[in-house]
């Protein structure tokens, strides 16, 4: 199992106006200035179309927001796990709510990252798939139900049960899988609420991505880890 350094923070920019190219420049350069200055683990998805630039020309662990499960070939318009490799991406994000895999894709795709020296960050939007990834050995499971979603209401207040029973049943099955806490966080007592519960980190998007001052919006996210 890789060894990631928790707490780890984990931002999605999804395909909001906030990352289109320029945009997600200067985010990437307040996370990656952030990352170095205080020595947070912080990693970014980019936008799917900045992914080679932003993973080559920045000093910040690279994830894809998504991966197909397919091999390299004839395959108008999926993306390879090759491809995000030859990219710069260190892994990427799977069956997050807004793109849904199956299982058998998300089996495909877990133990082809494996071979590829590639990490996956899984996302579950209920226990009960928490459990069901947990098996196939990911290097991270984010529970994420999927109604607080961009709401800036956390789960680790509106359903904290749900953080502590997915750290529970996932280490029951599998003690190496780190579990992060996503969904409507948006603020440091949220991230601290979080690893309270267990969480090994979070998976947070909007909150960032779409702050008036993303520096201080991150800066206050990371101020009680």
């Amino acid at each position: 199992m890789v060894n990631i350094k928790t707490p780890v923070i984990i931002i999605n920019s999804k395909a909001y106006l906030e990352s289109t190219l320029d945009n997600e420049v200067r985010l990437v350069k307040i996370c990656e200035e952030i990352r170095n200055e205080h020595g947070v683990n912080i990693m970014y998805a980019p936008q799917m179309v900045n992914l080679a630039y932003i993973a080559k020309n920045f000093n910040i662990p690279c994830l894809s927001q998504h991966v197909d499960a397919i091999e390299p070939g004839a395959k108008t318009g999926y993306t390879s796990l090759e491809s995000i490799k030859a990219a710069g991406a260190i892994g990427s994000i799977i069956n997050h709510s807004e793109h849904v895999i199956t299982f058998r894709e998300a089996e495909f795709i877990i133990n082809r990252a494996k071979n590829l020296e590639l990490i996956i960050c899984a996302c579950a939007d209920n226990i009960n798939i928490a459990k069901s990834l947990a098996a196939l050995n990911p290097e991270m499971i984010a529970v994420e139900p999927p109604e607080l979603i961009g709401t800036g209401i956390p789960v680790s207040k509106a359903k904290p049960e749900i953080i502590e029973k997915t750290v529970e049943e996932v280490y029951k099955i599998n003690k190496n899988v780190l579990v992060l806490c996503g969904a409507g966080i948006s603020t440091g007592e949220d991230v601290k609420r979080a690893i309270e519960l267990g969480a090994k980190g979070v998976l947070l998007s909007s909150s960032f991505v779409k702050a008036k001052n993303p520096r201080e919006k991150l800066l206050d996210l990371i101020s009680k880890i």
